[in-house]
């Protein structure tokens, strides 16, 4: 099962003016990165992965349809998945996506 072009589309939009974006195949899906540094992916379940950080990771994972990012049985800290119900809107996608994209902005560039 492959990826959702149009969720991957809806991505690219949020992140059009953003600097440095490049993509590549992970997690069984595509993702985005930001100066080489992970940003967010869709996955072939049609998950939304986002690299948050610690802080908003946690905060996230108190809200609806937010799961730990886990694709080996161990966590990744820092980085959730949000379910297809969680991000139904435009709206609700650019707010997760925003948040990816600060975190990763605010890293060194690779």
């Amino acid at each position: 099962m492959a990826y959702d072009e149009e969720l991957v589309g809806r991505v690219r939009k949020v992140l059009a003016r953003r600097k440095a974006l490049t993509e590549k195949k992970m997690f069984g899906g595509l993702t985005f990165l930001m100066q080489g540094n992970m940003c967010c992916g869709v996955t072939k379940h049609d998950d939304l992965v986002l690299r948050l950080g610690p802080e908003r990771s946690e905060k996230a994972l108190k809200q609806q349809h937010v799961r730990a990012c886990d694709f080996t049985g161990r966590p990744l800290k820092g980085m959730v998945i949000v379910e297809p119900a969680g991000y139904t809107t435009d709206s609700g996608l650019r707010k997760w996506v925003k948040q990816a994209a600060d975190f990763a902005s605010s890293l060194p560039a690779k």
